[in-house]
């Protein structure tokens, strides 16, 4: 019993095999072409929108450094200026330590007023960081 069934059973497979290799219809052929073609482009296009919204998010991305680099580098130019003149307002004060009474009092007032001024400037240069 187990041999006919395995007989009727291969029979089923290789007529269903056989059918396989059963050339389609030129029209479905060119139905079948034009739906595969139809498929493509779709999935093109879609590939296409999610490489646009990609290249959107990185140049997002791209400014948003570049806004960052820019503050940076004026963060580190305030910096600087403020610096150089905290530098030169420590020259001057050490040279005003030659002079005496009025003269000295003067020669600070005015290391002192040089160095405000060179404050102002930079926060007026650097707005964001002053």
């Amino acid at each position: 019993m187990n041999t006919k069934l395995l007989s009727i059973f291969a029979a089923a497979a290789l007529l269903g095999l056989a059918g396989c290799n059963k050339a389609e219809s030129p029209s479905e052929v060119q139905h079948d072409v034009a739906k595969a073609q139809e498929n493509a482009n779709e999935n093109v296009a879609e590939e296409r929108a999610d490489q646009a919204d990609t290249n959107a998010d990185a140049n997002r991305h791209v400014a948003d450094a570049s806004q960052d680099a820019a503050k940076e580098k004026a963060g580190s130019a305030y910096d600087v200026a403020v610096e150089k003149a905290k530098g030169a307002h420590d020259v001057a004060i050490q040279a005003c330590e030659g002079q005496s009474g009025a003269a000295q009092k003067s020669c600070k007032e005015q290391a002192d007023a040089q160095y405000d001024a060179a404050k102002a400037n930079a926060k007026a240069t650097y707005p964001d960081r002053g």
